[in-house]
């Protein structure tokens, strides 16, 4: 009879087990936007771009844009794992230099940055 070490077996699982778990949970991005005292910014309009091109002319946003909640944030759902580049506007202030583009998203979490419009 064979024996059957078990750190292969939990090693599979392990690799199972993490694919299983970004196959089950999509890669979002969840953005605060804060003035430059570090105040939250409710209603806030949120683009996202998938390129600096399309952040530097406005276009071809990766979604509709969204509007920050009570707490300041916005949520983008169903990205890919990679960077992207935000653009956050309130009256006459903007995220401008601040705050611009993310790092690569980890795949299957939710992402936090935070933004800085002034």
């Amino acid at each position: 009879m064979k024996k059957i070490t078990l750190i292969p077996v939990l090693f599979l699982l392990m690799i199972v087990s993490t694919s299983f778990q970004a196959q089950l949970l999509p890669t979002s991005l969840k953005i605060t936007v804060l003035d430059n005292l570090g105040n939250i910014v409710k209603n806030a309009e949120v683009n996202l771009y998938g390129n600096e091109e399309d952040y530097r002319n406005n276009e071809n946003p990766i979604a509709e844009a969204l509007r920050t909640d009570r707490k300041g944030r916005v949520i983008f759902k169903k990205l890919t794992s990679k960077s992207y580049f935000i653009d956050a506007r309130k009256g006459d202030k903007n995220n401008d230099g601040e705050g611009v583009q993310t790092a690569k998203l980890k795949e299957g979490r939710v992402n936090k940055v935070n933004t800085v419009i002034e």
